[in-house]
């Protein structure tokens, strides 16, 4: 069931809102509505969206034998060596 409200407006806002709403034969509260349809719509989007999913590598392989992953001074030394 419809719930009534009062919204503070700038004047402006709601005069192009009443226009919008008389262009398109449509009331103003339907105009009122598709908007915020629209705006927490585009919301819940962008929450979607800042999910990221990272690949996994499920392939054959690994580290170079003698490369300790847990040491920066043996990955680093890896990479110069891959590097030369």
């Amino acid at each position: 069931m419809p719930m009534k409200t009062t919204l503070n407006l700038s004047d402006s806002l709601l005069a192009d809102a009443k226009a919008l709403a008389a262009r398109q034969r449509t009331t103003l509260t339907r105009v009122i509505e598709e908007g915020l349809q629209l705006r927490l719509r585009a919301q819940q989007s962008a929450v979607k969206s800042a999910r990221v999913r990272l690949p996994v590598f499920r392939g054959k392989g690994g580290l170079v034998a003698g490369v300790d992953p847990l040491s920066n001074k043996s990955l680093l030394q890896a990479i110069e060596d891959d590097d030369a």
